[in-house]
């Protein structure tokens, strides 16, 4: 007969089912919420709706400042070899001012396209191409009339072309494929 080992726990509770019947509706609990079991999970033969979790929600591009103030803004996932067109809003930075322009970066996955002065902040738009998998970080510079400048480390998870197509974040656009080379389709017959 199998037993429980101690301290074993139940795997993830990011996903609820809504009882049968309810139409993704709530059942009426003690205060509008639905009736659960032990440990916040759903009463044994609930089935029917997924629900996920409040901050499984946020499908926007992050965008957070260190104590430095330089930026890291999180894209989300990408696919290998595609390129991307990334939309981003910076809060207002005094020392830049309103007038923003990118400095020139050494880097062949990263192009800023636009920097637009808002009410809110600066709108910047550029261009990354994947080019390899795994988290990577690009880092581009924006200057204003004065002597500083800002750092904007733009980060990526980069899936391979074998692990399907990622979910885009808002403010996340597919331009393009890059083409893959192939040597097994190359015309090239070697030397005579």
């Amino acid at each position: 007969m199998a037993t429980a080992s101690k301290g074993s726990k139940g795997k993830g509770t990011g996903v609820r089912f809504a009882p049968e019947g309810t139409q993704g509706h709530p059942q009426e609990g003690t205060q509008g919420h639905p009736q659960e079991g032990t440990q916040g999970h759903p009463q044994e033969g609930t089935h029917g709706h997924v629900h996920f979790q409040e901050q499984l929600h946020d499908s926007a591009v992050m965008v957070t400042q260190d104590k430095d103030g330089h930026f890291l803004v999180k894209v989300g996932f990408l696919k290998i070899l595609h390129k991307y067109e990334i939309t981003f809003l910076l809060p207002p930075v005094p020392r830049l001012g309103r007038d923003v322009c990118p400095l020139p970066v050494p880097s062949p996955n990263l192009r800023v396209t636009s920097v637009t002065s808002l009410p809110e902040g600066h709108s910047v738009r550029c261009e990354y191409t994947a080019h390899k998998e795994g988290v990577l970080r690009e880092e581009l510079l924006l200057a204003g009339h004065g002597p500083g400048h800002v750092k904007v480390t733009v980060q990526a998870r980069v899936m391979d072309r074998h692990h399907g197509t990622p979910m885009l974040l808002d403010g996340v656009r597919c331009v393009g494929a890059e083409l893959e080379y192939d040597s097994e389709q190359s015309d090239w017959h070697g030397f005579d």
